[in-house]
């Protein structure tokens, strides 16, 4: 008994053992990977993809069966998924090497052209959407205002317009869902974007006083934005418009000194409105995301943010494949979000922003991986 327990190895024997393994794995995956280098020096020579999906399910089949066990079987099946994923990011990272930026399909430009254009909005005048055309553009800028995100899409694709300014998010309400699905349909690019701060105040005609007020008006997502403005003033009347420049509007042309509006200064300005109340809306940090869109594929030199989209196999890990190819390439993402793709029940369509340039190499190779492991992929800009 004593002998067969000296003879029993210690945990620290164990971990030796587990070392040694270790070493060994990591010299033969370094082996590994210098084969693969040499693989993605031949394909760059033949123009060959990167990506084979039935070579990649031939080879898991075959080292599934070198394993023992389902456990183990299972996890060779994961491990080796793992490194050919390593495997065709570290090809596309070579095949991107010296590779000419002239292959990028947009253009780079040093600047905008704000001279003699015509810019398109959705919504009225006085409205958020209008206040950022001017803050982009300037408040000369010749412009029109559409009904609907798709007439104002449809009037860049056409030429009636040179570019478009739709809002895409809001920090409080979120996502405006109809725009990131009208980016997929029409081959329109984002070029910039401009950040308004929602600040509601209260407007009236001039000489109107705060006691003279007996309703307000306002859109009814403003209007929920301001409650504590409405429980310090009991009596008044909260009156939902389809618009809060409508709203003001309204009031410009009624007239009447018992009716107010919550819209934004600019509205105020706009409509020749006094201020009565400024900063009414509940929260201080609210602020919507327009972006600036246009027909033409470019880029201003400078860009450090990217949008794209794409859509994946309906499958156990196909998103966290893709995500990889911005870890790998160091590639920092600041935004994701899914929608649904119509006429398709339970698949989904991603929309990622992220930092970087579409001149960077490391870009380059990411969006190459992503583009031939996705089912469909779009890059919707490059922007400031």
């Amino acid at each position: 008994m004593e002998n067969q327990k000296e003879q029993t190895p210690d945990l620290g024997q164990l971990r030796d053992k587990i070392d040694t393994v270790d070493a060994e794995i990591v010299r033969l995956f370094e082996a590994r990977m210098a084969v693969c280098e040499e693989v993605a020096a031949l394909k760059a020579q033949t123009d060959r993809k990167v990506y084979d999906k039935e070579r990649e399910e031939q080879k898991i089949a075959r080292v599934r069966e070198l394993a023992h066990g389902d456990f183990n079987k299972r996890g060779v099946t994961e491990l080796f998924r793992l490194l050919m994923g390593m495997s065709r990011r570290r090809q596309y990272a070579i095949l991107e090497q010296g590779r000419s930026t002239g292959r990028i399909p947009f253009i780079e430009v040093e600047a905008l052209d704000k001279e003699d254009i015509r810019v398109v909005y959705q919504g009225v005048e006085g409205a958020y959407s209008h206040a950022a055309l001017q803050e982009f553009f300037g408040p000369g800028t010749d412009s029109f205002h559409v009904r609907k995100f798709r007439d104002a899409m449809e009037a860049i694709a056409d030429g009636s317009a040179d570019y478009a300014v739709l809002p895409i998010e809001n920090t409080t309400a979120g996502i405006v869902a109809d725009n990131f699905d009208l980016l997929v349909d029409f081959e329109n690019y984002i070029v910039a974007e401009q950040i308004i701060p929602v600040e509601h105040v209260l407007m009236a005609c001039p000489g109107t006083r705060i006691e003279d007020v007996k309703t307000v008006y306002s859109h009814p997502q403003a209007l929920s934005q301001c409650e504590g403005l409405f429980s310090r003033h009991s009596g008044w009347v909260a009156a939902a418009y389809d618009n809060t420049a409508l709203a003001a509007g309204k009031i410009a042309k009624d007239g009447r000194k018992d009716q107010a509006a919550i819209g934004s200064r600019f509205a105020a300005e706009h409509f020749h409105l006094e201020v009565l109340l400024e900063h009414v809306n509940d929260l201080e940090e609210n602020a919507t995301r327009f972006m600036i869109v246009t027909n033409q594929r470019i880029f201003v030199k400078g860009a450090q943010k990217i949008s794209i989209c794409f859509e994946l196999p309906h499958s156990s890990g196909t998103l966290y494949n893709i995500l990889s190819h911005f870890i790998f390439n160091d590639v920092n993402m600041t935004h994701i979000e899914s929608r649904p793709i119509p006429g398709r029940n339970w698949e989904y369509r991603f929309f990622i922003d992220f930092e970087g340039n579409l001149n960077d190499a490391n870009v380059r190779s990411a969006l190459r991986g992503i583009r031939q492991e996705a089912i469909r992929m779009k890059i919707l800009g490059n922007y400031v």
